[in-house]
């Protein structure tokens, strides 16, 4: 007669298998009989009339009725401000060598570069009240047409 081919060690680990498997499925059957789910109903979610996540269905005598014409798809054209042509403001800096400074304009506070090719009156210097209008540059708006007051 032959000698079996199951050694201790091969039974052993059969053994542990098992043992897994069953550990497994038990493990299973726990999560299914304690789980809280309760079907579709339980899952479901609905959002108020104010935007809020809640789990009772809305009211249908609070639904708004919306007009379709009225939704606007795309950003609506922007209305054209009127800009006054000539704003006032006051030289800040003036650098008399290189020929360029900055007007800070009185109504909104904000500095705007000019250079002396802008200039109209032959001179300014840093103090004086100056009307300009402004002209779109290579690193943002820069006054032209600079007069003194």
């Amino acid at each position: 007669m032959g000698k079996s081919q199951e050694t201790f060690g091969k039974k052993e680990r059969e053994k542990k298998r098992k043992k897994k498997k069953e550990d497994k499925k038990v493990k299973a059957a726990e999560r299914r009989e304690g789980s809280v789910g309760g079907g579709l109903e339980n899952m479901m979610a609905y959002i108020d009339e104010d935007g809020n996540i809640v789990d009772t269905p809305p009211d249908p005598t609070k639904k708004k009725v919306i007009n379709a014409e009225d939704i606007e798809i795309g950003v609506p054209a922007r209305v054209k401000e009127e800009e006054p042509s000539e704003l006032t403001g006051i030289i800040d800096f003036f650098n008399t060598d290189k020929g360029y400074g900055f007007i800070k304009d009185l109504r909104s506070k904000e500095k705007y570069f000019f250079h002396i090719k802008g200039v109209l009156d032959d001179e300014v210097k840093e103090g004086n009240k100056v009307n300009f209008e402004l002209e779109k540059g290579l690193k943002g708006m820069n006054a032209v047409n600079v007069m003194k007051v």
